[in-house]
């Protein structure tokens, strides 16, 4: 049973205690709480203000684990404390570990920081969880895919237009290090997990894949440059930085160009153009 006043009242604390730094907000000069408004809990969340409010104070339907979700992700809750929201909610809380979405807040105040640059936050399955402006830019929309298709490994065997992102020459290899890495992770997560799915889905779909999968090859390493080919700005050269937060099995990938290099100038107007598109 949903503890509705509690829920309430843990909101509330919570909001008051988040600082606008905290979630990646700018502190205005005219503010005059130290935490959260509600409105901004709720863009943060992706839900509307009213539906919010209602939440924190008591009253109207009780809030779908979905919701609940959404919330805990906004106020970058610890595991912990999000599975005391759920609990609270009337719920049980999301499993963890490497199918849990939850980001841990130290790997989204960094990411916070990196609205400039290319950036996104993964799974070890490939998913996009998060991206920067710059990374949509860059890569397109991979956030808000649903199903199999969010695992670029997936996308890499079953839609052939996605390999256009990527320079003809690296696609051997890609192709290799996608098979590999889905195969240790079947080994390392067992029959039943969602890599095992994929596994079995692309089995089904890409006679390329049943051929790399027949390999049997593992630990394969992505290279440190990766080459894109955008439709508006040509081939780009980048390094991939990757943080990892072993507890979440999540990863945080930051591209960037050597200063005074052509894929510098590149990555700049790249940046500008996703910055109009989204204006």
């Amino acid at each position: 049973m949903a503890d509705r006043a509690a829920l309430a009242e843990y909101l509330r604390v919570r909001r008051e205690a988040t600082r606008p730094e905290d979630v990646g907000l700018p502190r205005g000069a005219r503010r005059r709480t130290g935490g959260l408004r509600r409105e901004e809990v709720a863009a943060l969340s992706h839900m509307s203000a009213d539906y919010y409010a209602r939440i924190e104070q008591n009253w109207g339907p009780q809030p779908s684990a979905q919701m609940i979700t959404a919330i805990a992700q906004g106020l970058h809750l610890s595991l912990d404390e999000r599975d005391h929201l759920f609990r609270l909610a009337g719920h049980n809380p999301p499993q963890r570990g490497a199918d849990s979405e939850h980001i841990s807040p130290g790997l989204l105040r960094i990411f916070d920081r990196l609205q400039d640059t290319p950036a996104e936050i993964i799974t070890e399955l490939g998913e996009t969880l998060r991206q920067t402006p710059p990374a949509v830019a860059l890569t397109g929309d991979t956030a808000s895919l649903s199903g199999p298709e969010r695992s670029i490994g997936f996308r890499w065997f079953s839609d052939p237009g996605f390999r256009d992102l990527y320079v003809q020459e690296d696609h051997e290899y890609l192709s290799r290090l996608f098979a590999s890495g889905l195969r240790g992770l079947v080994a390392q997560r067992g029959p039943g997990s969602r890599a095992a799915r994929y596994a079995e889905l692309l089995l089904e779909r890409s006679e390329e894949f049943r051929r790399l999968w027949e390999r049997h090859e593992v630990g394969l390493q992505p290279d440190q440059v990766k080459r894109f080919v955008h439709p508006e700005v040509g081939v780009l050269e980048l390094n991939c930085q990757r943080l990892l937060d072993p507890d979440q099995s999540h990863a945080l990938l930051v591209y960037t160009a050597a200063p005074g290099t052509e894929s510098h100038e590149k990555l700049r107007l790249l940046t500008v153009i996703g910055a109009q598109r989204l204006g």
